[in-house]
């Protein structure tokens, strides 16, 4: 019989596994990705750097959450609490996809997109070459700790650090590690769509999945066209948003993704998107 060696990951899914006790709602929301695909080409080229569609998705969620303070936040012992900056989390496969982990990069709305994408290849990079502390030692607890009392350090330790906002050194865990949203793509893999289950220790409100680019038909003007389009999904704690408001947050997401070079300043912008 061959030797079986548990992820991080999975032990750490089957440790927090319960029923679903949240109220969550979930979205769906397809766009044309004309104009996304031009802008991250003409960002490649002028920046150098490996720019994504889902870099551009984390962006434009982000300038949503900027202008959404009911759901820029957390719930803490009943009280509702904003954060004071956008932070999200992007999901990185590790091992060939046998883990995972999460590079959280603050302050989203505020950075241009090139920067967002270096900063997290740069993150990404440390984590694949196990250079990052915290996660290291994020890891060697939970492999080392058994079931009965991992289920309860990750109670603890999200409601210590993604609650409280508290550092906990020992555990490689850093004040409200997941800020305000995880996102994470499938589109790689083929995928067009998808839901991100919640994961209650996180304590986010709010998880984004990106789905494939593909092209699809549509009329305009009276005629048929081939258009490229992006599905992108989100799961939602309805104790922070409702379908109006989710409906206001998809309209700012949708506007960045349809015309991402509202991002630049209009003397960066080609002429003819100008």
């Amino acid at each position: 019989m061959s030797s079986y060696r548990m992820s991080t990951r999975r032990k750490l899914a089957i440790a927090t596994w319960s029923a679903p006790q949240e109220g969550n709602i979930y979205g769906k929301l397809t766009v044309d990705a004309t104009q996304a695909l031009a802008y991250l080409d003409f960002l490649r080229q002028r920046t150098g750097e490996h720019v994504t569609v889902t870099h551009l998705v984390g962006k434009a969620v982000s300038m949503a959450l900027s202008q959404a303070p009911t759901l820029n936040g957390r719930v803490v012992m009943g009280r509702y609490l904003p954060f004071p900056t956008v932070d999200m989390a992007f999901l990185v496969a590790l091992e060939n996809g046998q883990d995972l982990a999460k590079a959280k990069i603050c302050e989203v709305d505020k950075k241009h997109l090139s920067d967002i994408a270096r900063e997290l290849r740069e993150r990404v990079g440390r984590l694949r070459d196990g250079k990052d502390s915290d996660f290291e030692k994020s890891k060697g607890a939970i492999r080392t700790m058994p079931m009965w009392l991992l289920k309860r350090m990750v109670s603890l330790t999200g409601f210590l650090a993604g609650g409280l906002g508290l550092t906990i050194k020992a555990l490689g865990v850093e004040p409200f590690p997941f800020g305000s949203c995880i996102v994470t793509s499938v589109g790689m893999f083929g995928l067009d769509e998808g839901f991100v289950p919640p994961t209650p220790f996180a304590r986010v409100p709010l998880y984004i999945l990106v789905g494939a680019v593909r092209d699809q038909p549509r009329v305009e003007h009276g005629s048929l066209v081939i258009r490229p389009h992006l599905t992108i999904t989100g799961t939602i704690d309805h104790r922070f948003v409702d379908g109006a408001q989710l409906g206001v947050l998809a309209k700012v997401v949708r506007s960045y993704l349809e015309d991402p070079w509202q991002l630049e300043p209009p003397e960066n912008r080609p002429a003819k998107s100008s």
